[in-house]
């Protein structure tokens, strides 16, 4: 018995990966390099698209708790994630190359995984995963949305730019870490207030990314991008990733407001803009962003960008094992399920393998309990609400919350 897989991310090569542990064959395919989504740019399995934190690890926040189960249950990508973990505060950030040429080394070596580099355009008749992630090609949207009986909901998401280390001005940042003493781990840009009307201004009027005819505008409310943000009020960026809240200068003084940079890699070579998302143009990015001081002579290694996210409507489709009703040999895993996140995708990848791999002998999983990030996360993805949205794992899911 073999079970196909369809998706080289983060859920697909979780799912791959338990799958084999349990002693089940699999062929995993990956399009890429041959055929690139407008966000990835490697061939790696597992490329971090987004942002490299993958949140934080403290067990009494709702992250961390998954994290851990993961890490408890033998996660793949929560084990290679704590090999490339660099300085992140209270969160798993990662070295973004690192990690992900470290995932496609260690399933290259299993020997029960047979990797296949091209495009799926149609769903399998035999048991498979679907862990094609918010960038599903369009050909396979299409054939999963015939079986499914509906169309696929899109929103969408944005990407923050990156700015070259050393070309921040370091006499107009400083080292800290928002409520934790003693960590240094995030760059801090400070604005007078001044300088934050300024900026403000430019990016209200800044030029957005034309919106093309067959887009359907509708952002996830936990990743909107700085501008649409900005739009809610003037003072909107000073509760959100402008706050300076927690965090003094070296003369001991708050900031009106502060832009945090987090290290991409390890040397500090790569910042990124920490809840910068955006959809401005380059050139307006470009612009906007260097009225923030420490950013006055930045070089961008990778400007904002915007990107499509298709996921299924889970509650009316899916079973708590995360295959269709309809058709039982038939599973999905990672945000195409609803949920969103790095871990959030990861652990239904997780779930999906294991659910996977015992439906190929006959047997079904049961429910995590309801009162773990795993269960509950998964419970919310099939129960059925009137607004389906992706859900990021928070303690509200929690039955006993």
């Amino acid at each position: 018995m073999e079970v196909k897989v369809i998706g080289g991310g983060l859920a697909g090569t979780e799912a791959a990966f338990q799958i084999a542990r349990l002693g089940t064959s699999v062929t995993l395919c990956e399009m890429r390099p041959h055929k690139l989504t407008p966000a990835h740019k490697t061939a790696y399995l597992s490329e971090l698209v987004c942002s490299n934190s993958l949140k934080s690890q403290d067990l009494q926040n709702a992250h961390g708790l998954l994290k851990e189960e993961l890490r408890r249950l033998g996660s793949l990508v929560v084990k290679i994630a704590d090999r490339n973990a660099i300085a992140g505060g209270k969160a798993l950030v990662v070295d973004r190359e690192a990690f992900s040429r470290d995932v496609t080394a260690e399933i290259e070596s299993c020997p029960a995984i047979r990797i296949v580099r091209e495009e799926e355009i149609t769903v399998p008749d035999d048991t498979a995963i679907i862990a094609t992630g918010p960038l599903t090609s369009d050909a396979l949207a299409a054939n999963i949305a015939e079986l499914t009986g509906s169309a696929n909901l899109h929103f969408y998401d944005a990407i923050s730019p990156i700015v070259d280390g050393n070309s921040i001005d370091m006499d107009s940042a400083f080292f800290a870490s928002r409520y934790s003493e003693g960590s240094s781990d995030y760059l801090n840009c400070p604005m007078t207030k001044d300088e934050y009307d300024l900026f403000f201004d430019a990016l209200s009027q800044g030029e957005r990314v034309e919106e093309r005819s067959f887009e359907k505008l509708a952002y996830f409310e936990g990743c909107l991008p700085i501008e649409v943000m900005a739009g809610r009020g003037r003072e909107t960026l000073l509760y959100g990733p402008m706050k300076p809240v927690g965090l003094r200068d070296s003369t001991g003084k708050r900031p009106f407001a502060v832009v945090q940079l987090r290290r991409e890699d390890k040397d500090g070579r790569m910042y990124n803009l920490v809840g910068f998302q955006t959809k401005l143009t380059y050139p307006s990015q470009d612009r906007v962003f260097r009225l923030i001081p420490a950013l006055r002579n930045a070089r961008f290694l990778r400007y904002g960008s915007v990107h499509r996210n298709t996921y299924l409507n889970a509650p009316t489709l899916l079973t708590g094992r995360l295959n269709l009703a309809t058709r039982e040999q038939t599973f999905f895993a990672g945000q195409i399920t609803g949920v969103e996140g790095y871990m959030e995708s990861t652990a239904m990848g997780f779930y999906a393998g294991l659910s996977a791999a015992f439906f190929s002998r006959g047997i079904d999983l049961p429910l995590p309990p309801s009162d773990t990030a795993l269960g509950s996360l998964l419970r919310y993805i099939i129960t059925p609400r009137e607004n389906f949205q992706p859900m990021n794992i928070n303690f509200g899911l929690f039955e006993h919350c």
